[in-house]
């Protein structure tokens, strides 16, 4: 049996939301499906593996084919990597994930390799059959996109005989999800000791009510244009700080669409605006005008004109969301226990050659 060396590393395969594995195992399956139509006529299915199916490990020819042996069932490589690869593409598009993500992302998803079959064979012994009719209308689907292909009319069969397992598999799979994440209403202890515990979960962020002069500049504009509107947002700054009406400055200049009233915008919530903006407002106090900062759109002038500060909600304003979370949030452990208790319960060894080294600490990334 394997020492959970991260235990939150290895229950994070499958562990989503229902349907969420399943919808990435689908996604492979499509991508499968849309390669092999492009194949010749001449062409030939391998046979399908399963990693639920138990195997001899003993009749594996070469032991760098096998991934991990699981209560005695051999996931082979090829499963490991293709699902590695669907993961990368997934996550990474084209782009070359950094060497520590990618060292990480290969021993995440081969606890989700080793975590399918075992799900797969838990919903095996509670008697769980998959959607058929669900099935039935993906290969329906299948056929009307790929109808016409010359490839697929004469590798069908072949074709499905690979792809069909696995669709059932994702159906039994997602069945399971929710069996397991079924849970009740809260009870009145419940809720208050999840409120009591997540206090954080339910504060109002401070709100802050600005007012607004921008100097609008293209983003690709020279440096000399946005030189002059800095020095434009400069002389407009001195004279806001003479006494000039801020209003009355902000219909002359502003391209912002607040400009018609004035500058004046609603309140917002601080982590809804720039960087820039958060570190200018910080040190603000209501009525206080900032010094003009450079932000995408152009150059800007604000004025705090009121500060409403961090409100944490009681209980009964909040208890349907409370409930709402606290629902999420047992779902979510009842499947993570479910996913530990069959890996404590499995002997589970598996060839982490194929995760390779870990990046040494300062290696430069990529």
């Amino acid at each position: 049996m394997v020492a959970a060396s991260s235990s939150r590393r290895i229950l994070r395969g499958w562990c989503g939301r229902p349907g969420h594995g399943a919808a990435r195992s689908v996604l492979a399956l499509a991508t499968l499906v849309a390669g092999l139509v492009a194949a010749p006529s001449g062409w030939t299915a391998d046979a399908p593996t399963s990693p639920a199916l138990a195997r001899d490990p003993t009749s594996v020819a070469d032991p760098k084919a096998t991934f991990a042996v699981v209560d005695g069932a051999v996931i082979p490589a090829s499963d490991y990597q293709r699902a590695l690869q669907v993961a990368v593409r997934t996550k990474y598009y084209h782009a070359k994930p950094p060497d520590a993500d990618l060292a990480r992302l290969r021993r995440d998803v081969g606890d989700d390799v080793v975590n399918r079959v075992l799900l797969l064979r838990e919903a095996e012994r509670r008697g769980i059959l998959p959607d058929t009719p669900a099935i039935q209308a993906q290969v329906a689907a299948y056929d009307k996109q790929y109808g016409a292909s010359a490839s697929w009319k004469a590798n069908r069969a072949q074709m499905l005989a690979g792809v069909v397992p696995q669709l059932e598999a994702d159906s039994r799979l997602d069945r399971l999800a929710r069996l397991v994440r079924q849970v009740g209403e809260p009870d009145a202890a419940e809720l208050a000791a999840y409120y009591e515990s997540h206090r954080d979960l339910f504060v109002e962020p401070e709100r802050l009510k600005l007012s607004v002069i921008l100097l609008k500049v293209d983003p690709s504009a020279s440096q000399a244009v946005w030189d002059a509107a800095l020095a434009e947002a400069r002389d407009v700054h001195r004279r806001l700080k003479a006494g000039a009406d801020f209003a009355e400055l902000a219909r002359l200049h502003s391209g912002d669409v607040s400009a018609a009233s004035g500058g004046a915008l609603d309140y917002t919530h601080r982590g809804m605006l720039p960087e820039a903006v958060h570190k200018l407002v910080d040190d603000l106090t209501p009525g206080a005008i900032g010094e003009p900062v450079q932000l995408l759109e152009g150059v800007t002038i604000l004025r705090l004109d009121d500060r409403r500060p961090a409100v944490q909600r009681r209980l009964d304003e909040v208890s349907v969301r409370c409930a709402e979370l606290w629902k999420r949030d047992t779902a979510q452990t009842q499947w993570l226990n479910l996913i530990a208790e069959l890996r404590r319960r499995a002997t589970i060894h598996i060839d982490e050659s194929h995760y390779g080294a870990w990046p040494s600490p300062g290696a430069p990334a990529g």
